[in-house]
């Protein structure tokens, strides 16, 4: 323990104080904490100790909002001094200049330089929709704009996906992920920029998605110089049922990232708020067929036939039991059959029944038990009728989702950075889980990953309309808000972060 004559700065940032104890090596330097080294939007004050204890605990630098606590004993301070929540990391380099970056992001993205441009963008986009693996002309498109903006990237990578590259081309890494894959759906609502092509649809608004993060390539584009480090913008095709960010990984395209952050818009929530949690938020998924074989005969004499229709309505009734008595009340799990096909005429048993369905969970455990439960009592209760059957989880085709869960250190980041820039009131933290899926889970299974909800509701006197509804409208207003946050995000992520990562490894197209 040493015994010191000290004083204590106080950084002050909107209702938070965050407490940084001079003549500390582990926190500020040896030299005084002077203003030039204090972000912006922070006030300092100084509060003096005569004799402050301060017992070192660690000898790296703070970084990613590691808690005071663990780092030094500040027992000695609370009397005089309120500390809330989490020290924030301030440059080590007495000539630093304050960081203006973040500030401005959503002034900037509000530009019509950039506004208008974004509009255009999107609706490009939404006029020529793509499906899974099929994104080649929204491929071109988006590779245009950052040949424009002078920004390299990696292309094709998942075969019509890209990687675009901003800052230093050093570690940190931090990935920001767009989908860009529309649905096999009719487009009914009648304006300008309907979709082109019959029967498809950006019924999910992806074309949104890559629009913002075409937006957040701009704005950084301004500000490059100033970035602490690099920022990987994750263009993905097939996220509708396709599997893409599996593909992405697989391509090694994301080696030496550190973290990766997704959003998505949805019409239930305002423009200008934002909804996410820390832990399980989206369930994984899976989907599973079965073909129950028996033998088809007259329905006059039955018992000369192996009826499979009995054999599938009785599994269909079993499957409900793995929900009902085998899970944990407490651990959600769904298993829905959404498929029954057996005979076309009404007097003859067929041969066979195909059946099919979907299993959702939350925790990956549950999730591998129910779906090895699934094929066993599809299997052994066709059995128990006299049947045969073969049960297909499509993994090769359509891999099952991981549950999408947010990285707890990611939250906190996501929680100051959105409230610095949208509000408080704005930030919605308190969300339900929901069983619906997203393939961003598979990069979080590989990599710390952060997904929230970003708010497109139109007028407040139109009924919110679903994704994936022929009728959905996404509020263009919205983009400025999910190009701001995002590019605010990944640059709050780097000037965090400690860089002693390896360099991302890959052929890069320069522009």
């Amino acid at each position: 323990m040493k015994q010191r004559s000290s004083f204590v700065f106080v950084l002050h940032h909107h209702s938070r104080c965050l407490v940084v104890l001079c003549n500390c090596c582990i926190v500020v330097p040896a030299p005084s904490l002077n203003r030039s080294c204090v972000p912006l939007n922070y006030r300092v004050t100084a509060v003096p100790f005569p004799s402050a204890q301060i017992s070192p605990r660690s000898t790296t630098p703070l970084c990613n909002r590691t808690t005071l606590a663990s780092t030094i004993s500040i027992a000695p301070l609370l009397p005089a001094v309120r500390i809330l929540n989490f020290i924030s990391a301030t440059s080590t380099d007495s000539s630093s200049t304050p960081n203006h970056l973040i500030t401005n992001f959503l002034d900037t993205a509000k530009e019509p330089e950039v506004f208008d441009w974004m509009v255009k963008i999107r609706r490009k986009i939404h006029e020529n929709p793509e499906l899974g693996f099929e994104e080649f002309e929204t491929s071109e498109v988006i590779r245009a704009e950052l040949d424009q903006l002078g920004i390299p990237y990696n292309h094709p990578v998942a075969l019509t996906g890209l990687v675009g590259f901003i800052g230093t081309g050093r570690p940190p890494f931090v990935a920001l992920r767009a989908d860009m894959d529309a649905l096999p759906i009719q487009e009914m609502v009648e304006w300008e920029h309907k979709s082109k092509v019959p029967g498809k649809m950006h019924a999910c608004g992806h074309d949104a998605h890559v629009t913002m993060v075409l937006g957040v390539a701009k704005i950084l584009k301004m500000h490059e110089k100033e970035i602490k480090g690099t920022v990987v913008l994750v263009f993905q095709p097939g996220e509708e049922g396709f599997a893409g960010a599996k593909k992405i990984l697989e391509s090694g395209a994301l080696k030496g990232v550190n973290a990766i952050f997704g959003l998505h818009v949805t019409p239930e929530l305002p423009i200008g708020e934002v909804a996410s949690k820390s832990g399980p938020i989206l369930a994984g998924s899976g989907v599973f067929e079965a073909k129950i074989s028996g033998r088809g005969g007259h329905a006059a004499v039955p018992q000369h036939a192996i009826d499979p229709i009995v054999a599938a309505s009785h599994v269909v009734l079993s499957l409900q039991n793995l929900v009902s008595r085998e899970a944990d009340p407490l651990d959600p799990l769904v298993v829905t059959v959404g498929k029954f096909q057996g005979g076309d005429a009404l007097n003859v048993i067929p041969d066979s029944v195909t059946i099919g369905g979907t299993f959702r969970a939350f925790a990956r455990e549950s999730f591998n038990n129910v779906k090895q439960r699934i094929e066993k009592v599809i299997i052994n209760q066709a059995g128990v009728h006299r049947c045969n059957a073969t049960v297909d989880f499509f993994d090769e085709r359509h891999p099952s989702y991981p549950p999408t869960i947010n990285d707890g250190d990611l939250h906190e980041l996501f929680v100051d950075v959105a409230v610095d820039v949208l509000g408080t009131k704005n930030v919605h933290l308190d969300i339900e889980r929901a069983m619906g899926s997203e393939d961003f889970s598979f990069y979080q299974e590989v990599l710390p990953g952060y997904f929230f909800l970003l708010g497109m509701k139109n007028s407040s006197d139109e009924r919110a309309l679903s994704l994936h509804s022929p009728y959905l409208k996404i509020n263009e207003d919205g983009l400025s808000y999910g190009a701001a946050l995002h590019a605010s995000l990944a640059a709050s992520y780097l000037l965090d972060y400690p860089c002693n990562l390896p360099r991302v490894e890959g052929k890069v197209h320069d522009a």
